[in-house]
């Protein structure tokens, strides 16, 4: 495989933004900034092993997530992604069609929100493949939801179910036997293939105060963070929070993947409790899932408490990290 020729293949033939003045092919991008909007800037690295499974996922698979995970943190900011630059450390034994698909697929989804590759780089490795994203978007000024912005008498709410990420890498590392293909379909699509919530983070934006975090740390991880930053104490009820209706057929642990699983990629936030029912109405015309799992309770100490019907437990921010390799 050729750098020069893959650079060649995957150059977009076309830009969506006129701010745009040198795309790929200078030593760096060039584009202009519109007045009254902040940039927003996110990378994310992925590491064959950790983050996925090239075993396990095709190229287009690996493409798409790459790509899906940094647009979710563009929406948990309330922003819309503009822009992308792609860098990839490729191992023998890969091909040019493999590369190819790669790219291919992170069009496809570039196109669902107009986005443009504007740069990036390839080299080869001995090693694993590791792939870094990073997308560049936009939002008015002032309108970023921030974890800091949570306060006492908020609705804290999700925006789909939770715990089916989990269930789906259960599935490929054969942890959970495969009773019900069909089944097991659906959850590892929902591992290998998230959904970035960008509609309902620029919806969010459009409102005084909401605190955002996309999960792909697990629920309890990305609550704590919301507490912390904000300090405050969160209640949020196990009969509130959306699961598949099937998840709890799958294994006893269920609540382990809905609580600590992560990388479903759904966001969680909050909002003041006399904006609710006009954000859930906003969120309805536009057919976006949302869901209240809680409240916030009271400023002070940072906690995040679980009431499960029967009692309460505190969650401890604990979820996927990549240097502790707990879950």
């Amino acid at each position: 495989m050729d750098e020069f020729d893959l650079i060649h293949r995957i150059t977009p033939r076309s830009l969506s933004h006129q701010e745009i003045e040198i795309g790929i092919g200078d030593d760096a991008a060039v584009y202009h900034t519109k007045n009254g909007y902040q940039e927003i800037v996110c990378v994310d690295t992925m590491v064959d092993g950790v983050h996925f499974l090239s075993s396990h996922s095709t190229p287009a698979d690996i493409g798409y997530k790459a790509l899906a995970v940094n647009i979710s943190d563009i929406a948990a900011m309330g922003g819309f992604p503009k822009y992308y630059l792609v860098s990839i450390a490729v191992p023998f034994g890969w091909h040019a069609s493999d590369m190819e698909a790669m790219y291919e697929e992170m069009s496809k989804l570039a196109k669902l929100y107009q986005m443009d590759l504007i740069g990036g780089d390839t080299v080869s490795t001995k090693g694993q493949m590791v792939i870094t994203v990073t997308v560049i978007g936009e939002i008015k000024k002032g309108k970023a939801c921030l974890r800091s912005h949570a306060q006492p008498g908020d609705v804290v709410f999700v925006t789909g179910e939770l715990g089916s990420s989990a269930a789906g890498l259960s599935f490929l590392l054969e942890k959970t036997p495969i009773k019900n293909k069909a089944q097991a379909k659906y959850f590892i699509n929902r591992h290998k293939r998230p959904t970035p919530r960008v509609e309902a983070g620029l919806i969010c934006s459009r409102y005084h105060h909401v605190a955002l975090n996309d999960i792909s740390d697990g629920l309890a991880s990305e609550l704590n963070e919301i507490a912390e930053a904000s300090r405050v104490s969160i209640d949020i009820y196990k009969d509130l929070i959306p699961v598949h209706s099937d998840l709890h057929t799958l294994h006893t642990r269920w609540e382990e993947w809905v609580l600590f699983g992560g990388e479903d990629f759904e966001l969680v936030g909050s909002i003041s409790g006399d904006q609710w029912e006009h954000f859930y109405q906003d969120c309805s015309v536009h057919r976006i899932p949302i869901y209240q799992i809680g409240r916030i309770h009271q400023s002070g100490d940072a906690q995040v408490f679980y009431h499960n019907g029967q009692d309460s437990v505190r969650l401890e921010k604990k979820g996927y990290n990549h240097f502790k390799q707990d879950r």
